[in-house]
């Protein structure tokens, strides 16, 4: 890796820089599923733990991006998009992100097997270790899947939320993750297509590098048509109902009509329009997880008013 000490480092850290190194942005959606597979499940627990719950997964996702910006720094410096961080800015010092994201792994895996069970700590410990690990360190920079294995870093929220509720695995949580794995592949390559990334210079092999944009069209319509059985089958289990089932049918339909036309687009046709539609897919994409996950609470509120409360 590059000595990132040799960055320009004249500026000085100001609280924000340490906020940005936890990714809040990705938190958010962090906090957002694991809240919804904790509030589903059929173990309800004390609005404290479940607070506690939610706030040391969302730590654990913080560390998770405190040690990707760490190993990441050095490529962080040549992307235009990433260069103004933390790190490569020299506003952070690697070592500083080292020590905090080791330090926010430790508590809230502790905390969370603590305040919830060890089954629930355990999964979250793995979680930070694929994403930091298995992810940052060696899928990245080593295969253009990286995005699609890589994934189930960000599949894993609503699961832990769940298990940390429950104690146990099921065919529910499992579902879950299965949604947000599959969701995160087409939605990306949508967001690459309209892009202009430097991944190349970064020697990072994504798939818009390593085999085209054609073939990006490709993957981005056969992994949604894989996403809507996965999708749809979870309408069918104990956490579904017809506000989810109506919600998804919808969601997938116009997913699937995305999808299709973008993998029929030319690709002169889309850089003369501005990448109007590939812009209108990634946004709906994002539209698409949030609604599923909203769809969920919504029949388990109307299953508590059913049953006299929630």
């Amino acid at each position: 890796m590059t000595d990132i000490r040799s960055f320009d480092d004249t500026g000085e850290a100001q609280f924000g820089d340490y906020v940005q190194l936890l990714k809040p942005r990705v938190m958010s959606l962090v906090v957002f599923t694991a809240l919804v597979g904790l509030l589903v499940a059929p173990v309800h627990l004390h609005p404290v733990e479940s607070f506690c719950a939610v706030l040391f997964i969302a730590l654990g996702g913080g560390a998770s991006g405190a040690l990707n910006m760490w190993w990441d720094a050095d490529i962080d410096a040549i992307m235009r998009r990433t260069k103004g961080r933390p790190i490569p800015s020299g506003r952070v010092q690697p070592g500083e992100a080292l020590a905090i994201g080791l330090a926010l792994s430790g508590i809230s895996v502790v905390m969370l097997a603590l305040a919830t069970n060890v089954l629930a700590g355990a999964l979250l410990a793995f979680t930070i270790f694929f994403y930091a690990v298995v992810y940052s360190m060696w899928l990245k920079r080593s295969t253009p899947q990286n995005i699609v294995i890589g994934g189930a870093a960000g599949a894993f929220p609503p699961m832990i939320g769940w298990v940390a509720a429950t104690g146990s695995f099921s065919v529910e949580a499992a579902l879950m993750f299965m949604l947000i794995f599959m969701w995160t592949p087409p939605h990306f390559w949508a967001l690459a297509l309209f892009m202009k990334s430097d991944y190349g210079d970064a020697k990072v092999p994504m798939l818009t590098e390593t085999h085209g944009r054609k073939v990006t069209r490709a993957h981005v319509w056969w992994y949604t048509v894989a996403l809507v059985p996965f999708a749809l089958a979870l309408g069918f289990t104990s956490i579904g109902g017809p506000v989810y089932l109506a919600t998804s049918a919808v969601l997938n339909l116009e997913s699937l009509r995305g999808a299709w036309r973008i993998w029929r687009r030319d690709e002169s046709v889309a850089e003369a329009d501005g990448y109007k539609v590939e812009k209108q897919v990634f946004k709906f994409s994002l539209l698409y997880l949030f609604a599923h996950f909203c769809a969920l609470l919504a029949d388990a509120a109307l299953r508590g008013w059913h049953l006299g409360g929630w």
